[in-house]
């Protein structure tokens, strides 16, 4: 298994801050490529073919899969010459949902044995509403099932809170199961200065048989 969080660390003294999640992908393969350069790697690869299931990344002689998520807040930004402006995507529970459904889909493959043996599932973002410690009653709202907090055991049979509004959820109604348990520890990842949102931590969960 690779060593996501070395990757993570080398890859952000380069690029401590990308346009969007496409950006990110091809920067992390491409990384990895130069790292590891026996490695065989595939962008958008269909693990099944039968199937319309995606991974962003896979890296064949390793087994391993990789999904990424890249979550932003609000930001104008200067890195080497370059302009970044990332869009407020907000943090919600839709997003939220997103990620974790990348985890089920990963334990999936895995499972399989043929494809990959093991994987990750990697969320950067600038937005601390996501790894930040919730308010007290976080418990009773929509999304409880699927936040990501620092410290959170994610795991078991997850699903939107009773009063959810279906039209607010459309395309996400399914319950999400999830065969193991998940301790969520982020990780720091870059930081441009001391105003909002320039701070960017990740978040890696690691998924294997």
């Amino acid at each position: 298994m690779i060593d996501i969080h070395k990757i993570m660390e080398e890859l952000a003294i380069r690029r401590p801050i990308f346009h969007l999640e496409a950006d990110f992908q091809f920067a992390l393969a491409w990384h990895i490529k130069k790292s590891m350069p026996e490695s065989e790697i595939r962008l958008e690869f269909k693990p099944f073919p039968l199937d319309g299931i995606y991974v962003d990344i896979w890296l064949s002689n390793e087994g391993t899969v990789i999904e990424l998520k890249y979550f932003t807040r609000q930001l104008e930004s200067e890195y080497g010459g370059e302009i970044f402006s990332l869009r407020n995507q907000a943090a919600n529970p839709l997003r939220r949902y997103d990620f974790v459904k990348d985890i089920e889909r990963i334990e999936s493959i895995v499972g399989q044995g043929k494809t990959a043996r093991n994987g990750f599932a990697v969320l950067l973002t600038n937005d601390s509403y996501y790894w930040r410690p919730p308010s007290s009653n976080w418990q009773n709202t929509m999304d409880a099932a699927f936040r990501l907090h620092e410290d959170r055991q994610l795991g078991g049979n997850l699903h939107w809170s009773a009063t959810v509004n279906k039209n607010t959820v459309k395309g996400r109604e399914e319950q999400i199961n999830l065969k193991n348990s998940y301790h969520l520890q982020w990780e720091n990842y870059s930081n441009l200065g001391i105003g909002p949102g320039e701070q960017f931590r990740y978040l890696a969960v690691s998924v294997s048989t």
